[in-house]
């Protein structure tokens, strides 16, 4: 006997078969992409369980809520960030090729940038990052202090670099340019600008243009970087083996 077809106007029940099971991995990969497609704004309990097509309550077996689905977002991006085990002599060295990698991926995942400034990391692969960027700082003789204070430091430098990068992407992307394009342009326009300011009240700015407006991407940000770890060497006593004598 052939099942009887429902009344056109009754609601179809959907098909559970198609949709993904609940899980807290299932969970932050719909946010993933939601603030990916539309921006961390977007970002709320009910709108990833629209994307999962279910409703907000069920979400709450998987995560607790909105603050702990961006630790969670932010341990992801840290899962892609590798950490050497500790060589004294090259400690520096070693940070800043971690710092680089850190910068790298906040820049790919943009939105998670912004959400790592208003989190604490407590994940697994942000703690394992923290546990590795400190034996790598120890190893090269720098205090427990000077050490915790300067990853703090350097990772709000860092999303914050990367976040910067995003804003200019969307301006890129709003042109409608291509990014060397955009860049040429706005590199352009400012050399003339600042070119056309009255020597006379702006002589540092005038006459220094090309120090001003060279650099840019991994140069300027591993400038930074080396800022951050030339002062972090200060607190490593002189003579301590494998860290900086003065």
């Amino acid at each position: 006997m052939s099942e009887t077809p429902a009344p056109p106007w009754r609601t179809r029940p959907r098909n559970r078969a198609t949709r993904r099971p609940l899980s807290q991995q299932a969970v932050v990969d719909a946010a993933l992409a939601l603030i990916n497609r539309e921006g961390l704004g977007a970002l709320s309990m009910r709108r990833v369980a629209q994307e999962l097509g279910t409703g907000p309550a069920s979400l709450y077996a998987h995560v607790s809520g909105k603050e702990e689905l961006l630790e969670l977002l932010v341990d992801r991006a840290s899962a892609e960030i590798v950490v050497p085990d500790p060589e004294p002599d090259r400690w520096e060295e070693q940070i800043r090729e971690v710092a680089l990698q850190a910068y790298r991926v906040y820049a790919t995942h943009t939105n998670l940038a912004l959400a790592s400034l208003a989190t604490i990391p407590t994940g697994p692969n942000a703690l394992r990052v923290t546990e590795g960027m400190l034996a790598i700082l120890f190893a090269g003789g720098v205090p427990p202090r000077p050490a915790a204070w300067f990853l703090d430091r350097l990772f709000l430098y860092i999303a914050g670099d990367a976040y910067e990068g995003a804003l200019y992407e969307e301006k890129v992307r709003a042109s409608g340019q291509d990014r060397e394009t955009w860049w040429a342009g706005l590199s352009q326009q400012l050399r003339t600008y600042y070119g056309g300011l009255p020597a006379g009240t702006y002589p540092n700015v005038t006459g220094h243009l090309d120090d001003l407006m060279e650099g840019g991407g991994d140069e300027r940000f591993l400038f930074g970087v080396d800022l951050l770890v030339r002062g972090v060497a200060t607190y490593v006593p002189a003579g301590r083996e494998g860290g900086r004598a003065g």
